[in-house]
């Protein structure tokens, strides 16, 4: 089975811009969905953005659109969230996940089998 491991997390300033890799081992992301969640202490789960193989359109929750971006290179098995114009309330820890049983691009947290161990994100200012 795949498995994901995050990268690029960190700490940074308001307006300031961060990328988050998620590389798999295991299989290929070739026909497989992927997604990023964020999540905070004491909250469930929020979806931030989604690839579909299976329509080859991208979504974004309301709350990120026109912010941040996912890209992936589905033949080196990478993905990234690009995060522009970072703000203080994007601070979280983020998780990318995988499957190859979703399509559409589900915001649905419990539909992804394969997850990333999850990147601290922190934005100050």
């Amino acid at each position: 089975q795949i498995q994901l491991v995050e990268s690029g997390g960190g700490s940074v300033q308001t307006g300031d811009s961060l990328t988050l890799t998620c590389t798999g081992t295991g299989r290929t992301f070739s026909r497989y969905d992927m997604a990023w969640f964020r999540q905070t202490p004491g909250k469930e789960r929020e979806f931030v953005a989604s690839s579909s193989w299976s329509n080859g359109n991208t979504y974004y929750g309301d709350s990120v659109k026109g912010r941040f971006s996912i890209t992936r290179n589905s033949a080196k098995n990478v993905g990234w969230l690009q995060m522009n114009n970072l703000e203080p309330n994007h601070t979280a820890i983020y998780y990318c996940a995988a499957d190859w049983a979703v399509e559409g691009g589900s915001p649905l947290w419990y539909e992804y089998s394969y997850w990333g161990q999850g990147a601290q994100v922190t934005v100050s200012g």
